[in-house]
């Protein structure tokens, strides 16, 4: 099921995925087709698609079920969210470093300029990720 709900000065892209290993292959290219037409450049394109990566790549091995990829684009900034069915909460780079389980994300999606928040729900959570679709130009601090 795709939703897409524009509304003014926000776009927004939903697609719901199912649990695949191929899921992440999906996301991508979900990801990639849809920001070709945002004011993101190839760039930054690039750098996103490899954060929808991530965060589905995590829900497929850790979460173990389906999710929602959610793109939203506001003025210069894009939020990339994730939600899955699963109330274990991700592990930070507060918690020591990555290991066999996991633990290499969040360095890596913050190193592109990501800032990251996890929002708890019953019955599941959403990972957000901020990405300033200008990395020289100075957006809003925190998911839209």
């Amino acid at each position: 099921m795709i939703i897409t709900m524009p509304s003014p000065g926000t776009t927004r892209h939903s697609v719901a995925l199912p649990y695949d290993p191929r899921t992440p292959a999906t996301a991508r290219r979900v990801a990639e087709r849809w920001l070709a037409g945002s004011r993101a450049g190839p760039a930054r394109t690039a750098e996103a698609v490899l954060i929808v990566s991530e965060l589905v790549t995590n829900v497929v091995r850790h979460a173990r079920g389906p999710c929602v990829l959610t793109l939203t684009v506001r003025g210069a900034l894009l939020d990339i969210a994730v939600a899955d069915h699963s109330e274990e909460l991700p592990r930070t780079s507060r918690d020591g470093p990555g290991d066999e389980r996991g633990g290499f994300g969040f360095p890596l999606i913050r190193g592109l300029g990501g800032r990251i928040k996890v929002v708890p729900a019953l019955g599941g959570k959403s990972l957000h990720v901020a990405l300033d679709l200008d990395p020289g130009g100075a957006g809003p601090d925190g998911p839209p």
